[in-house]
């Protein structure tokens, strides 16, 4: 019998209506999340063989996943692609297979609900017409970027045909995802539709007889075969300004492919295999899994309840930002200061955010609306999370929780804000000290990835559960850290930063001391970081976190001048409309870049070592999303053992039993901050995998090559 059952199809189940149109539905067994697997693929060959012996009037693909629509490609399959064959067998695959879908002769519509990445947007692509389920978390993106590697299975074909040259390179050369307003705008989908309407809509689209769409005007023009040269060279000129080192070879492969190939990766088999061989790839790819791996302490516990109310105490900027980010992400935020007028400098600065982040005025209205001011404390009695954000005083911060904790709801967390100050010390006095727990931030609140949960050894176990799940609903990654001195990020900087400053007086520009760093494929220099952070900021963290009692001269005689840094208008750097003013860098002196890097590695090695983070990869994690470290490295030790020629082995944790130990078992296997108390202003830029998006409803931006942001906070 030619029946759909009969292929005997694990991942796809179809459908024919009384039009006469199919509904095939991707499911991939135990999975949470729908991947274009090597199997995926191979059965949707067979499905497009078996339409094709009795068409239909019309053909629409959907997910059977609450999650969403396809989440891109196998990852692990990128990670077997040892050879050059093997890699060019996997691009071959997928362009092969959508190439077929593309040409099928009826019509094709691809029904996105929720997230359609990678390979999955490849996929709908293919398709005639695409329509997007209005919803939170419907989002679109070509993420490849991020992993060292490119859009292979038709995405550099079609995207710029879909929505033109310009919109189709920001999306593919920065990973940038679109939510279905902004898809809709873009044309990249053919509309949109409320959930409950989907399907209708869905069968009216496909059987509609419209036109395929094709981008217009001058976006169009630029994709025209003559303009692309043109096109491709400015895009380098861009990128060669984000990534003067040329560490990232992904970008310049996309637009090689994009001008002199029409897209197809199959007629630059070279490339194919530079590419996706080769260390960039692979650090990245880990990268992405260090990222799932923090993702993953987010995992909630069956039967935790998720946090809805969010109560800050003090509405400076860390706890006025922290605040206002929890109100964008959905939550219930009552923010207390003893200032009334902190309260509204810190609502002016929420209102900016939120209409940066919600284009949809309404949304921005409802965000603020979720935000209220709350000077008598009223908030405390209903909160899920306290968060304390106060000045680091550890006697004021002993006396405000004294007046917190008896008004606390049974269950809910009182956290810390703390940079510096130990758990043990602050918890004195509290009735219930194990269920108090550290939230460390970086400053701005907004562009930073990393929140350090920090804990200490009886810290109860279902306290830190619903810490790192409340990090994690607020679209933060939390790492866990012992309750130490500077915790890891803040720990690992100070030595970077004072040794920068060293070589100032030993006579080396700044600027060359920034450039060199840069080159090394840091967001920002660290001289340039100290200027924002604030002068006086980087002494008080350097004298705490390092054991070197001699302060740099260079350091000291601008702290006598008066001399902060951005804040004051003059530090190392003079600052104009909130840029550093920059001679030319004369050349660096060799081996500066290493010369910088060491105590940071070292650093990090020490804390490894003294169990603040369980072990290497957390490490790494920790430092490359807290400092903005070079992502392609891999992370500080895993760029340290490369060196070393030892392959890439990670130095070993803690031993078991050591502070550190109790974080190895949670979470699941798969920018910068700077050394400072409450009011720190870090700068970096961030890194992400596949689900780095765009700059809307408050997502982590995507970070690399293409879109770093080194743009500094309030100190």
């Amino acid at each position: 019998m030619n029946t759909f059952e009969s292929l005997g199809l694990a991942n796809f189940r179809c459908e024919l209506d009384g039009q006469r149109i199919a509904w095939l539905t991707l499911d991939c067994p135990d999975s949470p999340v729908n991947r274009m697997t090597a199997q995926v693929v191979h059965e949707l060959g067979l499905v497009l063989d078996w339409l094709e012996r009795s068409p239909p009037a019309g053909l629409v693909i959907q997910s059977g996943k609450d999650s969403g629509f396809i989440a891109g490609a196998d990852i692990d399959e990128f990670a077997g692609l040892d050879t050059r064959e093997k890699a060019l067998e996997l691009v071959a695959r997928g362009w092969n297979a959508y190439n077929r879908l593309a040409g099928m002769g009826f019509p094709t519509l691809a029904l996105i609900r929720g997230h359609c990445l990678g390979g999955g947007l490849e996929l709908a692509l293919a398709c005639r017409y695409r329509l997007a389920v209005d919803q939170p978390g419907t989002s679109l993106a070509l993420p490849e970027v991020m992993l060292g590697i490119f859009p292979g299975w038709g995405g550099m074909l079609r995207l710029p045909r879909v929505i033109g040259a310009p919109a189709a390179l920001d999306m593919m050369l920065t990973g940038r995802q679109q939510d279905a307003r902004k898809a809709a705008r873009l044309g990249l989908v053919d509309g949109t539709v409320a959930p409950r309407l989907m399907h209708r809509a869905a069968a009216m689209m496909v059987l509609s007889g419209r036109k395929q769409r094709r981008a217009g005007g001058l976006p169009g023009l630029l994709n025209a075969a003559p303009l692309r040269p043109l096109v491709a060279w400015q895009a380098r000129r861009k990128l060669d300004k984000r990534d003067p080192g040329r560490h990232y070879p992904a970008p310049r492969a996309i637009l090689n492919i994009w001008a002199r190939h029409d897209g197809n990766a199959l007629r630059a088999p070279e490339l194919i295999d530079t590419i996706v061989r080769s260390d960039t790839a692979r650090n990245l790819l880990r990268v992405f899994r260090l990222q799932e791996r923090l993702k993953g302490f987010g995992r909630k516990k069956p039967g935790m309840r998720p946090a809805r109310h969010v109560h800050v105490i003090g509405a400076g900027v860390m706890g006025g930002d922290i605040a206002a980010w929890c109100a964008l992400k959905g939550m219930t935020v009552t923010l207390q200061d003893q200032d009334r007028e902190r309260i509204a400098v810190a609502q002016g600065r929420a209102g900016k955010l939120f209409a940066r982040k919600k284009k949809d005025p309404r949304q921005a209205r409802a965000a603020f609306d979720r935000l209220t001011p709350d000077l008598d404390g009223d908030g405390i009695s209903h909160a899920d999370v306290v968060i304390e954000a106060i000045t680091e005083n550890p006697d004021a911060k002993r006396a405000l929780y004294r007046q917190v904790e008896p008004r606390m709801k049974p269950g809910a967390i009182l956290a810390t804000n703390t940079s510096s100050l130990s758990l043990e010390t602050l918890r004195t006095g509290l009735v219930r000290p194990r269920h108090f727990v550290g939230l460390h931030f970086f400053n701005p609140v907004a562009r930073m990835p990393l929140v350090e949960v920090v804990g200490v050894a009886d810290t109860d176990a279902d306290a830190l559960a619903c810490a790192y799940a409340f990090v994690a609903d607020i679209g933060k990654l939390p790492l866990p850290v012992d309750s130490t001195p500077g915790f890891l990020v803040n720990a690992v900087l100070a030595p970077y930063m004072l040794e920068a400053m060293r070589c100032m007086d030993e006579g080396v520009q700044p600027e060359a001391i920034d450039a060199a760093m840069v080159g090394f494929g840091m967001p920002m220099g660290p001289i340039e970081l100290i200027d924002t952070v604030g002068l006086d900021i980087a002494r008080d963290a350097g004298q705490q976190l390092t054991q070197d009692t001699a302060m740099p001269s260079c350091l000291q005689s601008r702290l006598d001048r008066k001399e902060l840094g951005r804040k004051t208008g003059q530090g190392f750097y003079a600052w104009k409309d909130g840029k550093a003013v920059k001679r030319q860098a004369a050349a660096a002196p060799a081996g500066l870049a290493q010369r910088l890097i060491t105590p940071l590695v070292a650093k990090t090695r020490e804390q490894l070592a003294r169990g603040v983070v369980a072990d290497a990869d957390l490490a790494d994690a920790g430092v490359i999303f807290g400092t903005g470290f070079a992502p392609f490295t891999g992370g500080p030790l895993h760029y340290a053992a490369s060196r070393d020629g030892t392959g890439g082995k990670q130095t070993e944790g803690p031993a078991p039993g050591a502070a550190g130990s109790r974080q190895a078992s949670s979470g699941t296997q798969a920018h910068a901050a700077c050394p400072a108390g409450s009011s720190s202003t870090p700068e970096a830029s961030q890194v992400s995998g596949a689900n780095q998006t765009g700059d809307t409803d408050g997502q982590r931006e995507p970070a690399g090559p293409a879109s770093r942001d080194s743009t500094g906070g309030d100190s």
